[in-house]
């Protein structure tokens, strides 16, 4: 895939990096990355991935936008109250950066339409709100062995993992969360959210669906980056592979085998 003169004045600053150089951004180009949820993760990834030159991102939410979002949903303004979110952010993508094609989907995902969803892309990016979406996405991601970027942010606090379970060494994300869709979850309108937190989140997020297309540095994949802003720390655990997952494991005979 090549660059026109106006994508290589563009991205002259990936391009210069040695790590990514032409080649990298080509990849970028040629990457179709699906990106759940355009909330307060989602908001800085689709601008970064986006502004990086992904040649095709697809943005499901099925939200609409709202005044409590606006403390940190940086896609949107307040003129945008009311509207779809996936409207809204491909709008946002289109007046950032024309050479990228998007699309916005306006659907809740579950169980029965999420293969076909994330079927012709090569990362998917989770940031959505509730662990029954995630759980499906992450098993369909599993299935269809795509690399699956997976960030979250409550309070003060932010995590993110990078997960390819269907090799040999590397864990799924019910080998980190478990197996159960019914666990009650507490909403952001409940226990409050940094705003800011949400920024760096999204943003490390993007990092990593860019470093899947066009590989950098340490793989990342069956590691969890947990951020702690009260204390401005950050620690990195390794996450072990568990043979009775009901995912990756032998308990989960052979999925994504």
């Amino acid at each position: 895939m090549t660059l026109s003169d106006e994508e290589l004045e563009r991205y002259a600053r990936h391009i210069v990096l040695r790590e990514m150089g032409g080649g990298g951004q080509a990849r970028l180009k040629a990457a179709s990355i699906l990106v759940i949820g355009a909330g307060g993760i989602g908001s800085p990834a689709i601008q970064y991935l986006a502004a990086a030159g992904i040649g095709r991102l697809t943005i499901a939410d099925d939200d609409r936008v709202d005044l409590s979002n606006l403390q940190r949903q940086t896609l949107f303004g307040t003129a945008d109250a009311g509207r779809a979110k996936a409207e809204v952010a491909a709008e946002r993508v289109r007046a950032l950066n024309p050479h990228v094609h998007v699309v916005g989907i306006e659907s809740r995902i579950d169980r029965y339409n999420v293969h076909n969803l994330l079927e012709a892309h090569d990362v998917v990016l989770d940031g959505c709100d509730n662990f029954e979406t995630r759980l499906a996405v992450a098993d369909a991601a599993l299935d269809l062995r795509i690399p699956l970027v997976s960030a979250a942010v409550a309070e003060f606090e932010g995590q993110l993992g990078v997960f390819r379970g269907w090799e040999a060494d590397k864990p799924c994300y019910r080998c980190f969360v478990g197996s159960d869709p019914g666990r009650e979850g507490v909403t952001c309108a409940e226990q409050g959210v940094l705003g800011a937190l949400t920024g760096v989140m999204g943003s490390l997020a993007a990092l990593e669906a860019i470093r899947a297309v066009a590989p950098f540095g340490e793989d990342s994949a069956g590691k969890l980056l947990l951020v702690d802003a009260l204390a401005l720390r950050f620690r990195m655990l390794t996450l072990p592979k568990d043979a009775g997952c009901t995912g990756c494991g032998a308990a989960g005979k052979g999925r994504g085998e």
